[in-house]
């Protein structure tokens, strides 16, 4: 396998690229698109709270709380791409806890407009982080929280 070229700050990435940097795989990858980041923010979009296969939907709902899971996977872009620019591998992680959610919205399916994806980095230490969430459509707020992401014992894969 070949190393992929090395991303710049703030680079907008498709799902082709942000595949290779998490390990979810086929409809469990989420996000779409990077429409920016820096080091201590990611911004991303999606239309796959739409898909009536989504892996998450139940009874053909996306429940609101599965907003927590979108922004934990561009938590995930976010440490991978940080990690990189430094030369580095992000550690394996898991969403351990999630604080102060609040939602808006009952079910994420019903949302017209494409999901935006904000992630920021509240604290990093290792491979343990904390990121506030936040996912909106349209200007509208649909979800809001924080996030704790803690490394997976013996960096074993998801």
């Amino acid at each position: 396998m070949t190393a992929s070229p090395r991303i710049g700050l703030g680079e907008p990435l498709d799902q082709t690229r942000i595949r290779r940097l998490i390990p979810h795989a086929d409809a469990m990858c989420l996000l779409e698109t990077v429409i920016d980041w820096d080091e201590d923010s990611i911004t991303c979009r999606t239309a796959s709270h739409r898909d009536p296969t989504h892996p998450l939907r139940r009874d053909g709902h996306l429940a609101a709380l599965h907003a927590f899971e979108y922004g934990a996977q561009a938590a995930a872009i976010h440490g991978s791409l940080c990690a990189q620019i430094t030369g580095q591998t992000a550690p394996s992680g898991y969403l351990a806890a999630i604080r102060d959610a609040r939602w808006w919205v009952a079910e994420l399916e019903t949302i017209v407009a494409p999901l935006e994806v904000f992630a920021r980095c509240l604290l990093r230490d290792g491979g343990r982080c904390s990121y506030a969430i936040r996912v909106s459509a349209a200007d509208q707020l649909l979800a809001e929280g924080r996030i704790v992401i803690l490394p997976r014992p013996d960096g074993a894969g998801s």
